[in-house]
């Protein structure tokens, strides 16, 4: 079986992705809004959304990824996983960042309020894939909803995986034509991304839907973890990405 490798020349980094889709024009509107960690954009985009994500720009699984709301005009309350600490001004955040010798590899993006089942936040991985012949349209292989642990922000720390229809009627968000409406803004993407990275196969997208049922787009992942459809009581998904992955 082929290993998932990312192609030589392509960068596992989310700043230089969403440079990349932004200039997309069906696209740009999907992406929320998104700068590099400095003080005046992390500033400014409290202002302007009171809650943000810092994520590591080079991805890192999940880890690292600090969501942070501003409390009025004398405090920010900061979450990494399930612990929640509160800091006076964003200089002591980015002291925190400048002694880890990390400043300049974050991103600040706009947090989305995303659609819940059972109060715990959810989004959707949608695997996108295309095989080796250089002609080959992308296409959508698999999908599935990631549930937050009770208590945590970030989906990566889930306790359930369950299909994707399940997640949105639980939400009671909508049904299968709001399914098939992120896999075409998935598909968009992964078209783009192709035309910058002729090598590139797969991606494994995150797609956000909030609370008044807008699609967002995450982030995608060039490596993405397939284990959690082989959980899926329809494996059929399985057996079609790995078809993918060596054709």
């Amino acid at each position: 079986m082929e290993k998932a490798v990312i192609p030589i020349g392509m960068k596992r980094d989310k700043w230089t992705q969403y440079r990349i889709l932004r200039k997309g024009p069906s696209l740009a509107k999907r992406l929320p809004k998104t700068r590099l960690l400095r003080k005046n954009n992390l500033s400014k985009m409290l202002h302007q959304y009171q809650s943000v994500v810092v994520k590591p720009r080079d991805g890192r699984y999940g880890r690292d990824i600090l969501f942070i709301h501003r409390n009025g005009a004398k405090s920010i309350r900061i979450q990494h996983e399930d612990h929640v600490t509160t800091m006076k001004d964003t200089n002591q955040l980015l002291q925190l960042f400048h002694n880890k010798n990390k400043d300049h590899g974050y991103v600040v993006q706009r947090r989305l309020q995303l659609a819940q089942v059972q109060d715990r936040p959810f989004d959707i991985r949608i695997m996108v894939q295309r095989q080796k012949s250089p002609s080959s349209h992308w296409n959508v292989t698999g999908s599935y909803a990631k549930v937050a642990e009770p208590g945590y922000c970030i989906t990566n720390v889930t306790s359930r995986t369950i299909p994707v229809l399940k997640a949105l009627k639980l939400a009671h968000i909508g049904g299968r034509s709001l399914l098939v409406k992120a896999e075409r803004i998935a598909l968009l993407a992964a078209k783009r991304l192709g035309e910058h990275y002729p090598k590139l196969r797969q991606v494994g997208f995150d797609i956000g839907i909030d609370r008044k049922r807008r699609i967002w787009i995450i982030e995608g992942n060039y490596k993405p973890d397939l284990r959690p459809f082989q959980h899926l009581q329809d494996s059929s998904m399985y057996r079609r990405i790995l078809w993918y992955k060596e054709h």
